[in-house]
């Protein structure tokens, strides 16, 4: 029950309200229920049953419901039982209402709560714990566990709702006849204990599941990021193989969940059917109990009986859902426990420029006794980015040009030296003020199928129609935008606005640039795209230059000719090179 614990800490409100409006709910139903042992006494009675009645005590109940009636002045006719019969039905169906809307809207809560705290500690995490993290992993979690975990809360809820409401019925049966009950349930968890089993199947079943739809869609989405090679090869089979291996198990793990759940619906009817047939036998031969009491027993044991076999079904669905509330709170905690350091609170200023001094960084392990990672990147690296100025790194794959890059978003922290902007360490700076004067065009121009306004300000209300257009302008993709079917309100994809890759790659650059930044960075920008949009986009960065510090990770020779400062790296070390030599540079 230590779900059930621990949503009550979480829910404590929601939680209690709701399972007392089931609680209530039960007593209505249960009031209304206790009026059928007297109704039916009356009816045999007037059938011609009084012998059947005669040598016998009233029970408990029977003799509070005369008090009750003797109290209130109420005449116990059959029409007056009836009446309190269907208002405690009523009044069940009305609480039952009010409580299982109340589940309904905590159940959506849990899962908005959940995806939301994934969302905060991931973004909130440092970037190389991030970057490691298995996106199919982070999207199953997102969406498959999140309702899940979701679904394991409504299950406890149901589970301890029909366990209250058997506690009620088993109090009114009590009061009816306490020998009688007590059997009743001495067989119930008798018959509980007997399939407990397939409720321990059922949750392996559900942790099986949980561990392979991890998996399978991080396999999965790795696969559809590498698709197009694995195709060209003709090998993507071999990548289907996998997966459905990965499914074949899955499958099997479902089939096993399956089983679990039908034998326990099974195997309970008939067991219950069993041992009613037996009892009410034993009731009316052997104890001689009169025929309107073992019908009204009857029926309060049957009620109390379903309710206890309800909560083991609920209880089954909670412990095959449970392993995914866990799963999923066991990666935000893991995020949570890697958090960026933000502790920088000194305001940022760029006039001057931006230095690595004497920077080292390894990627690995970062022990005690020095950097001990499984590769060295960056070896006493000095070098200087100019206010205002053009400048752009090249190197080999794996010189570490974009290391340099993320070490000035401070993405990632130098492990030996320090980055100075203006002369103040950047550890010491308000690091989101920072990143806010930064404008960062990727490789990959990825573009939301939504309008170039909506592209260009990722919805950020703040910036209006002139300032879309100022930043298409400046990325040189006014012209184009406004031939499109709608301009700015053209949506990117559809037939008659779908562009080129340059184009596409100046609508990024115009997103990096709407919030004017102080510092635009460009990582590739322009390695996929053909010659003429290459030198088109390096006269538009040639047009930018003066207004704004411009920082370009480049293979090609277009982008680094724009450049007015050049420098290669290779062997953790920068070699500042002449514009002139750029060339001679051949790609690395």
């Amino acid at each position: 029950m230590r779900l059930i614990r621990t949503f009550f800490r979480i829910y404590p409100q929601q939680s209690v309200t709701a399972l007392l409006a089931l609680l209530l709910a039960g007593l209505a139903e249960g009031f209304g229920l206790s009026m059928l042992l007297p109704l039916l006494g009356v009816t045999i009675s007037n059938l011609g049953g009084t012998e059947a009645q005669a040598g016998k005590a009233p029970s408990t109940l029977e003799q509070m419901l005369d008090g009750f009636f003797h109290f209130t002045g109420i005449t116990p006719t059959p029409a007056v039982f009836l009446t309190f019969f269907a208002v405690g039905i009523l009044v069940t169906a009305l609480l039952a209402l009010i409580a299982n809307k109340k589940v309904g809207y905590t159940v959506a809560q849990v899962a908005t709560d959940l995806r939301l705290s994934l969302i905060k500690s991931l973004f909130a995490s440092r970037w190389q714990y991030y970057v490691n993290q298995p996106v199919g992993s982070l999207s199953n979690a997102f969406a498959t566990e999140a309702n899940r975990a979701a679904d394991s809360y409504l299950y406890a809820i149901r589970t301890l709702a029909q366990v209250l409401r058997a506690l009620v019925f088993t109090i009114v049966a009590l009061l009816m006849a306490w020998k009688e009950t007590l059997s009743a349930l001495l067989a119930g968890f008798v018959i509980l204990f007997i399939l407990r089993k397939l409720v321990t199947r059922a949750k392996r079943a559900g942790q099986r599941q949980t561990n392979l739809l991890n998996s399978l869609l991080s396999l999965l989405t790795d696969t559809l990021q590498s698709i197009k090679p694995l195709k060209a090869m003709a090998r993507e089979d071999m990548a289907a193989r996998v997966l459905l291996r990965e499914t074949g198990g899955l499958n099997q793990a479902l089939q096993k969940e399956v089983f679990s759940k039908e034998a326990l619906k099974a195997l309970q009817e008939p067991l219950i059917t069993a041992f009613f047939a037996f009892g009410i036998y034993v009731a009316i031969v052997w104890w001689r109990i009169p025929l309107a009491t073992v019908i009204t027993m009857a029926f309060m044991l049957i009620k109390i009986l379903k309710s206890l076999q309800n909560a083991q079904k609920e209880h089954q669905n909670m412990v095959i859902a449970e392993s995914a509330y866990w799963s999923l709170t066991e990666k935000i905690k893991r995020t949570g426990e890697e958090p960026e350091d933000v502790s920088g609170t000194q305001g940022p200023c760029f006039e001057e420029s931006i230095r690595l001094d004497q920077v080292s960084f390894a990627y690995g392990t970062h022990g005690t006794h020095g950097i001990s990672g499984e590769k060295q990147v960056l070896r006493g690296l000095s070098l200087e980015f100019p206010s205002g100025s053009f400048s752009a790194l090249t190197g080999p794959s794996g010189a570490g040009k974009t290391t340099v890059v993320d070490l000035v978003t401070r993405l990632l922290a130098p492990q030996k030296g320090r980055v100075l902007l203006d002369g103040v360490d950047l550890a010491e700076i308000e690091l989101r003020a920072w990143r806010r004067m930064i404008g960062y065009v990727p490789q990959e121009t990825l573009l939301l199928h939504d309008t170039v306004r909506f592209n260009v300000t990722l919805g950020d209300e703040r910036f209006s129609d002139a300032d879309v257009k100022e930043a298409l302008e400046a990325a040189g993709a006014g012209d184009f935008v406004a031939q499109l079917p709608g301009g700015m309100d053209a949506v990117v994809g559809e037939r008659g606005s779908r562009l080129s890759g340059g184009q596409r790659q100046r609508i990024t650059i115009a997103r990096a640039l709407i919030h004017k930044p102080k510092l635009l960075i460009l990582d590739e920008a322009t390695s996929a795209l053909d010659p003429a949009s290459e030198a088109e986009i390096c006269a538009t960065l040639k047009e930018l230059r003066g207004s704004l510090t411009i920082l370009a990770i480049s293979h090609q020779n277009a982008l680094v000719e724009a450049a007015d400062h050049i420098y290669r790296l290779q062997d953790g070390q920068a070699l500042r090179m002449p514009a002139v030599s750029a060339l001679t540079l051949q790609p690395g």
